[in-house]
């Protein structure tokens, strides 16, 4: 039985699915955690952190990862009709990930107050939620035209 057939190939569209997916439920796990830390902080106080929070992830997803989004969607773009589900991601973007689920665990346990955290977690949580869309979008573009081909 050759290799390749272990491979678990998947239609394009479902890598830029898989991306969407992925991004905003990570996204809306991280900021779910910092909405719960700022709870405790009573409405008034914790709005403020939320609201910088929400200020930041705006602009990283303008500045940042709405282009890392826009990168991977021209990778993805050129792979075959097929591709191994896993390819939804490049295999460096792996790496990174494994490298930021580490530095969370890491500050989750360093003296830092949760208030500041969830500033921090609201941020890259709101932007990769907010990124999301990119995959959407485009995710959208591709069955539009599957659908005015049939």
């Amino acid at each position: 039985m050759p290799l390749s057939r272990l491979k678990p190939a998947v239609p394009k569209c479902w890598l830029f699915a898989a991306s969407g997916v992925m991004w905003s439920a990570v996204g809306f796990m991280m900021c779910a955690t910092g909405v719960g830390w700022l709870a405790r902080e009573g409405i008034v106080r914790g709005a403020g952190f939320e609201l910088a929070g929400l200020v930041l992830a705006v602009m990283a997803v303008r500045w940042g990862f709405g282009s890392i989004a826009k990168k991977n969607i021209r990778r993805l773009r050129q792979l075959p009709d097929r591709g191994c589900f896993f390819a939804f991601q490049a295999w460096k973007s792996y790496l990174i990930i494994m490298i930021m689920i580490a530095l969370g665990i890491a500050l989750r346990h360093l003296p830092i107050p949760k208030t500041f955290l969830a500033v921090v977690y609201t941020a890259i949580g709101g932007a990769l939620f907010l990124g999301s869309f990119h995959y959407y979008r485009h995710l959208a573009r591709l069955v539009r035209t599957a659908v005015r081909r049939r």
